[in-house]
């Protein structure tokens, strides 16, 4: 049986964006046109809701976004959640507590919104190796004392929390042990990061509920993505697009190689597999 691509799910960093956080005149071509032909597009990030630039938020046509790793999925218009799966504050605790023996700028994500502490967004430069971010990080995020103390004065649920590590021999042994708390599920996108969200969130059970909702079935998706967030992603999806500068996990578990972010991956794979007759899978 045939299928017709009719969701596309697009990773951000690494993949939508080229190194310098733009978005190409050729892939946003792509992605106008696609949405003209009546294909839901829609970001599917690690980034939370106001961590996703302007111009994504009000783009036309793109009417959802898959935020936070899939810890949110939300209505871009009129910004409701359709579907969320937080963190437990006790399971937040939990991960800060063990991420702070080591040298790390920890951020928590609530509602949407990132906080991280002000001592070391101070220092951002020494936690984000890629200067791009540096911008990006300093006009997202609300500075905070203490995070850790934020999760206990709230007391409820978030979409996530992640630590940008220093040193990557203390990231490998942070880890070791945030590994053993089972309500936790871990992703590294960043190779020098660690994004913790509440265990069985990923950005592909978020594609494939959002097309549920939408009676989009789970063949009819492609999704595009570098990062190892973006791993199950693809498998999940019926057409998983790896860019060419993607991890080798992420690359063994798509099932098309497209150009890297620097070449118009994105493009080259939404104009193959859906604007020009290939929009039909076996």
């Amino acid at each position: 049986m045939d299928y017709k691509i009719k969701m596309i799910g697009l990773d951000l960093d690494g993949t939508l964006f080229n190194d310098r956080k733009e978005i190409t005149p050729r892939t946003r071509r792509a992605l106008v046109t696609a949405l003209s032909e009546g294909v839901t597009v829609l970001v599917a990030t690690g980034r939370p809701w106001m961590g996703v630039p302007e111009e994504l938020r009000n783009f036309p046509g793109m009417e959802y976004a898959l935020t936070s790793n899939g810890a949110r999925i939300i209505e871009t218009r009129t910004e409701r959640v359709l579907e969320e799966h937080l963190l437990s504050a006790e399971e937040a605790g939990k991960a800060l507590a063990i991420c702070r023996k080591y040298d790390t700028l920890l951020e928590i994500y609530f509602d949407g919104q990132g906080y991280a502490e002000k001592d070391k967004m101070a220092q951002v430069e020494k936690y984000h190796k890629n200067p791009h971010m540096w911008e990006y990080m300093r006009r997202t995020r609300i500075p905070v004392d203490d995070v850790a103390q934020m999760v206990r004065r709230e007391g409820r649920g978030l979409d996530k929390v992640q630590a940008l590590f220093a040193d990557m021999t203390e990231r490998a042994e942070a880890w070791k042990e945030l590994e053993k708390e089972s309500a936790l599920e871990l992703v590294g996108s960043l190779r020098y990061n660690i994004e913790i969200n509440a265990s069985g969130v990923n950005k592909g059970t978020g594609l494939v509920n959002l097309g549920r909702m939408l009676g989009i079935r789970r063949e009819e998706i492609m999704a595009c993505g570098d990062g190892d967030n973006d791993t199950v992603m693809l498998r999940e999806v019926g057409l998983g697009v790896a860019m060419a500068n993607a991890e080798e996990q992420v690359k063994e578990a798509a099932d098309y190689i497209t150009r890297s972010n620097e070449e118009d991956g994105v493009a080259e794979a939404i104009e193959k597999f859906v604007l020009r007759g290939g929009n039909k899978l076996c």
